[in-house]
């Protein structure tokens, strides 16, 4: 089980998030609206409001979530950031049913 982490237009969360739990890609996505965005981007400082989500996954799916990602994203270059989870530490039913719920195998 692994995060991953991505940033999004705050008009475009639901969707993306929606699509991800609809098509078994995540277990879960949390919103988290209200984030402020600072970057440089083609060499200007930019400022943008948007939508941080957490989105729970099977680590071997991690390739197909991004790969989806990717296409509905509208960013040029979406942040795509994989956090790993000590599953050793975690409700080992809760990381079963990530798993189960992302399309993942079951744990040897």
């Amino acid at each position: 089980m692994v995060i991953v982490l991505c940033t999004v237009p705050p008009v475009e969360a639901d969707r993306i998030a929606s699509a991800l739990v609809t098509e078994e890609l995540a277990a879960c996505v949390n919103a988290f609206p209200g984030v402020t965005s600072t970057y440089r981007w083609e060499g200007a400082l930019c400022r943008e409001p948007e939508t941080a989500l957490w989105i729970k996954v099977a680590a071997e799916r991690v390739g197909p979530l991004a790969e989806r990602l990717r296409a509905l994203h509208p960013y040029a270059l979406p942040e795509i950031v994989v956090l790993p989870v000590d599953v050793g530490a975690s409700d080992p039913r809760y990381v079963a049913w990530v798993r189960a719920s992302s399309g993942g195998s079951e744990p040897p």
